[in-house]
């Protein structure tokens, strides 16, 4: 079996292409520059494709051709992020996104799997369901929202596979510099006395990555299931905690700082998937 993965050197899709080869799963990584690429364990385990979604897909028919024709493809790259509000989303990345992977099916791709969002969710407060309708309020979640039934829209001319998994929020190495585990970190290093912080009082979804990652191939592997899936813990855990269980893990102490920032208004105050 061979699954191609794009997004490869991003921060899910390193851990994606592990978990693949650890299943001795044949893969073709796609990313943006092949010197990137090259820095990962995994660079000469793989069959590498440099490819960017956002320029013309002419010239690069070699590459979509390559993961046409694998069995399956795990699509994992999504640009601007996480700047969920900028309207980038859907005037810059919406049809790219759709046109590429449209090109994948018409050159005979029979079997997707996309990474979606819980914002998809829109501004509901407690558990979220998979059977849920989706109600996106940010530019971002209306993007992958839209992606997802222009795709459903295809399915009736030019029937293929699609799995979505809603991802919700997860922690480890390679994470987002912004990321708030990322930023307390900093703070450590930096010998900082205080961390400034949100209230804390969010309630939030949170896996490692690794788990993240280890859904995500079994979803794309197996073949009885279609349609939208929640990635998540199912466990809801607030970012206080969240902050307070990292830091007792390193054995470091930092004063909280909390109130510093005012809590997200494209989020609602509390969130938790259901599988």
């Amino acid at each position: 079996m061979t699954v191609s993965v794009t997004g490869a050197t991003g921060f899910i899709g390193n851990y994606v292409v592990q978990e693949l080869l650890q299943r001795n799963i044949a893969v073709i990584a796609t990313g943006t520059n092949r010197q990137k690429a090259a820095q990962f364990d995994w660079f000469d385990k793989v069959t590498f494709c440099e490819l960017n979604i956002l320029k013309e897909l002419e010239n690069q028919t070699d590459s979509i051709k390559k993961m046409a024709e694998s069995d399956k493809l795990i699509h994992l790259v999504w640009s601007g992020l996480p700047n969920y509000k900028d309207l980038f989303h859907f005037e810059e990345q919406l049809m790219p996104q759709y046109f590429f992977l449209k090109k994948c099916i018409e050159m005979g791709l029979k079997d997707l799997t996309i990474t979606g969002t819980c914002f998809e969710y829109g501004m509901r407060n407690g558990v979220l369901g998979p059977n849920l309708p989706s109600n996106p309020e940010n530019p971002y979640a209306l993007a992958k929202d839209t992606l997802r039934k222009f795709l459903e829209h295809l399915q009736k001319k030019q029937p293929f596979s699609l799995k979505w998994m809603r991802l919700f929020y997860m922690y480890g190495k390679g994470q987002s510099e912004k990321s708030i585990l990322s930023q307390l970190d900093k703070a450590l290093a930096n010998g900082e006395k205080s961390f400034n912080m949100s209230g804390g009082e969010q309630l939030r979804d949170y896996l490692p990555v690794e788990q993240v990652a280890k859904n995500i191939v079994d979803f794309a592997l197996q073949n009885e299931i279609n349609g939208i899936e929640n990635c998540c813990s199912g466990i809801p855990i607030s970012i206080r905690t969240l902050v307070e269980n990292h830091l007792a893990s390193r054995n470091e102490h930092i004063e909280l700082n909390r109130g510093f920032y005012p809590y997200a208004d494209f989020e609602p105050m509390a969130f938790w998937g259901e599988k």
